[in-house]
């Protein structure tokens, strides 16, 4: 694993803020109800039209699963990656068709094979509540009240609007408490899977390739929504343009990114360096290595835990280089000056000192209370003790007696009402659960828990005097919860029932539930108020100070990024091209001996032996758009609104952006609308989905 080197984080000293975002070069991750259209008409003499920007904002879709992606024909064809889609082939494959290794092609609408459990989400619209919601808190309210108070009033929003608009309505908390926002969402349940190429080539080169470029990856799956049984026809979709981009042309990422920190204060981020993030990485660390022990006991053990594996190595590499940028000197030294420019500002007016100049200090002390209740806040709360999909089930079904018999203000967040259709989606999936893997990972977990936290009493509760294996044994073996049917009676119990009931898993989640309870309820008052109140007074000083000319951190909601196609020089000298070729990914193959994970399909040797193939048909290409996890699958458009590529990953030097912006070396990484094209027509002798994507119909 490639570590992020001095140079790399010293070329953004210059660009990293300490509290909000004063932008410079291609940065922002914006909401589309503040784009930042002058920075766009000045420096590239492009100015969005109206038509423009609702047809991107409402093609663009969300994942339930933490991806993107976007409607590509009008006939509910919907893009994004295959490590998006992953976790449906996974669901989708069986120990006779391994669907995720080999891929898939529907041949005609009736082969398209519906997800278990997927839910996709397309914006419909925004509305600012941040009075509504701030009006809720009665003036001298501590800080635990008015977190308690907006809560509730939220509640209250999202459940008047589901029942006047019938949709999916969730209320986004946007800089860090500065404003609040109520987004509607059209909501898609039927969703089928359409086409996706075998593994080895939409993750050509593995982990060692991952966050690195150059690459070659066909990182691309297809989908497609149905509507009462047929093809949804959504209201707008992205055309496909055939010539593609050429080095230089401005780009535009329409996407969820996941979550980012930039507007976190200087004490905030050293509790996430010094704290937080070595817990974290150690767990990665540890899991990465039960999953890769796990996967070598057979091809049927390494088949059910691979999408598992690549996602904790790709937590993992991910956080290391987050991690690295915290660690060096001058990084934080930025972010100090930075914030130290705008607390001077606070500090030189009377009225502005007194509203806002202690909001540091407090959040300072709330990290301190994180800091102390993180061991038990992830084992106990968050379930890391305790990993097993079963558990989680045995949980959300003891928190759904409870909570659903609460008023919608009273409830956790994932159970008011406005959730509850999606929450059940999930919770009655049919997808594969495999018992032996189960017990595996809960063993582990135990064994994990025992040697960061012996004296635990959760632990101790959780184990009732057995050993890791024995009790994980026990608890699977005995569960009914991995049955659909049993879970959907356990869902109509009371909780009186469902205490009773004799499944040893929902005894075990009825059993560590006060203990979880009461350390959730711990940080939301004394970490999450306080951070939600300062961040709030913080936002403010920034608002009086530069306006709306700031864009918010990331919350898993649509944003716009844009930049354009353009190579880097590497710290070493190297220059690296914007694009690769397909032909170069048998080069690269080469030059790793054909050896996992440099291992093209056949299907690509038989293409280029043919003669099929046009090796010089771009693959995948670069550009400066501000990115993160959860743009994974996003579209790339020109200034025509066409799609150009698909987002799939960014550079090793990207992995600082979580915590601040640099176009110097940081790149977005995308797999070119070309390639797509070219391989559905001369390799997978899938030429009808490629004039679907062409012609859109």
């Amino acid at each position: 694993m490639r570590r992020l080197r001095l140079p790399i984080l010293s070329a953004l000293v210059s660009l990293i803020s300490g509290a909000f975002c004063v932008i410079e070069a291609d940065e922002g991750m914006w909401v589309f109800d503040n784009l930042p259209l002058g920075q766009l008409k000045s420096k590239y003499g492009f100015e969005p039209s109206r038509e423009w920007i609702e047809r991107l904002r409402t093609s663009a879709v969300r994942f339930n699963n933490g991806g993107s992606g976007s409607f590509v024909s009008a006939d509910g064809l919907v893009m994004t990656n295959h490590h998006v889609g992953a976790d449906t082939l996974q669901k989708l494959s069986t120990k006779e068709k391994d669907i995720y290794k080999t891929g898939f092609l529907a041949r005609s609408r009736a082969e398209e094979i519906k997800a278990p459990d997927l839910e996709l989400n397309v914006l419909v619209s925004i509305k600012d509540v941040s009075e509504d919601v701030m009006g809720a808190v009665k003036p001298g309210s501590s800080d635990a009240d008015a977190l308690t108070a907006k809560q509730a009033r939220i509640a209250e929003i999202e459940k008047a609007a589901g029942a006047a608009n019938g949709m999916r309505n969730d209320v986004v908390t946007l800089y860090q408490g500065g404003r609040y926002a109520l987004y509607t969402y059209k909501k898609y349940t039927d969703v089928r899977l359409v086409f996706a190429p075998e593994f080895d080539i939409a993750f050509f080169g593995g982990d060692p390739d991952n966050f690195e470029y150059p690459r070659y990856c066909l990182d691309v799956c297809f989908f497609r929504v149905y509507e009462d049984g047929k093809p949804a026809k959504p209201a707008h979709y992205l055309p496909w343009s055939p010539e593609g981009t050429k080095e230089g042309d401005l780009t535009f990422v329409a996407g969820h990114p996941g979550r980012t920190s930039r507007l976190f204060t200087v004490d905030h981020l050293k509790y996430l360096r010094d704290t937080s993030l070595p817990f974290l990485l150690d767990f990665l660390k540890d899991r990465e290595t039960f999953l890769l022990a796990y996967g070598k006991k057979g091809p049927e053990e390494a088949r059910q835990s691979k999408e598992d594996l690549f996602s904790y190595q790709n937590s993992l590499k991910a956080r290391t280089g987050g991690y690295q940028g915290l660690k060096t000197p001058a990084f934080m030294a930025a972010k100090e000056a930075k914030e130290k420019a705008l607390r001077d500002w606070v500090a030189a007016d009377g009225a502005k000192k007194d509203a806002y100049g202690d909001a540091w200090e407090k959040i300072a002390a709330a990290e301190k209370v994180a800091a102390q209740s993180l061991i038990s806040y992830n084992f106990v709360e968050r379930g890391l003790g305790l990993e097993s999909q079963l558990f989680t089930i045995a949980r959300t079904l003891v928190r759904h007696a409870a909570e659903t018999r609460k008023p919608n203000a009273e409830r956790l967040r994932e159970f008011r009402e406005s959730a509850m259709e999606s929450l059940r989606h999930s919770l009655f999936s049919d997808a594969p659960i495999y018992p032996e893997f189960e017990q595996a990972k809960l063993a582990h977990a135990l064994e994990y828990w025992m040697a960061k936290a012996p004296e635990d009493p959760s632990l101790k509760i959780a184990l009732a005097g057995k050993s890791p294996a024995e009790r994980a044994a026990e608890l699977v073996k005995g569960t009914k919860v991995g049955d659909v049917a049993e879970r959907k009676k356990l869902a109509e119990m009371t909780p009186e029932q469902i205490a009773a009931s004799d499944d040893p898993m929902i005894k075990l989640a009825v059993a560590v539930d006060d203990a979880a309870r009461k350390v959730r309820k711990q940080r939301e008052d004394s970490v999450e108020a306080v951070e939600t109140a300062n961040y709030a007074r913080i936002a403010k000083a920034v608002f009086e100070q530069q306006g709306d000319k700031v864009y918010p951190d990331a919350t898993f909601t649509l944003r716009l990024a844009y930049g354009p196609v353009k190579g880097f020089t590497e710290t070493d000298g190297r220059k690296i091209p914007p694009y690769t070729t397909m032909g170069g990914s048998f080069a690269h193959e080469q030059a790793h001996e054909a050896k996992e994970p440099y291992t093209l399909p056949k299907s690509w040797h038989d293409a280029k032996t043919s003669g099929r193939l046009k090796l010089q048909t771009p693959f995948n290409f670069i550009s400066t758009a501000d990115i993160i996890g959860g743009n994974s699958g996003s579209p790339v458009v020109d200034t025509q609104g066409r799609v150009v590529g698909l987002i799939f990953d960014g550079n090793i030097h990207s992995l600082i952006l979580d915590y601040g912006y640099d176009d110097t070396l940081a790149r977005a990484v995308s797999v070119d609308a070309r390639a797509i094209v070219e391989a559905l027509r001369s390799i997978y002798d899938a030429g009808f989905l490629a004039d679907e994507l062409l012609s859109g119909k």
